[in-house]
């Protein structure tokens, strides 16, 4: 297992579209093992493979927050949504690929999700809370869109000059 570099907004592979994972390899469960690492050091609750390069429809999550809790690692392949609440909930966001900006998000309470596991078998659970918030936010990274597309346009601008800046300084470093 590894820790990989995390893709800093703006870059192009974090507004694609990705493409659906064919079958479940070595290679993948590798970068599985990699992304939740990576994720975990960050640290943060969701990580999607565009943030890691990886153009592939594949995410992990854990949104385990209770001190003293086990972890609940989870490796999405090919997720869906299947069903969506009519009742909104609005959550602060942040992303590991726009480090330290945070903006409030309106999006379904609840969300029944189906996806494929490691073992290829496919999966379906409803999310609420956190959970329901991560997997929204890490499927539209799949879908090339970013938290930052649901603010206004100033706002958006605002801090992707805060992130061409970040950039331009750990070049520097």
């Amino acid at each position: 297992m590894s820790i990989r570099p995390i893709l800093i907004h703006p870059d192009p592979r974090l507004k694609k579209l990705c493409d659906p994972v064919p079958e479940i390899t070595d290679d993948l469960r590798r970068l599985a093992e990699d992304m939740l690492e990576t994720m975990y050091d960050a640290p943060g609750v969701g990580l999607a493979g565009p943030q890691v390069g990886q153009m592939a429809r594949i995410f992990v999550m854990d949104c385990v927050k209770e001190e003293g809790a086990a972890p609940r690692p989870m490796v999405l392949i090919n997720p869906e949504i299947t069903w969506r609440s009519e009742a909104l909930n609005v959550h602060e966001e942040g992303c590991l690929s726009i480090p330290e900006q945070y903006a409030e998000v309106t999006r379904p309470a609840e969300v029944r999700v189906r996806w494929m596991d490691l073992a290829g078998k496919t999966q379906e659970e409803q999310f609420e809370g956190l959970w329901a918030t991560c997997a929204q936010h890490e499927i539209d990274h799949l879908d090339g869109k970013l938290f930052i597309d649901y603010l206004t346009p100033l706002k958006r601008q605002l801090i992707t000059r805060k992130m061409e800046k970040l950039k331009r300084e750990r070049a520097r470093a």
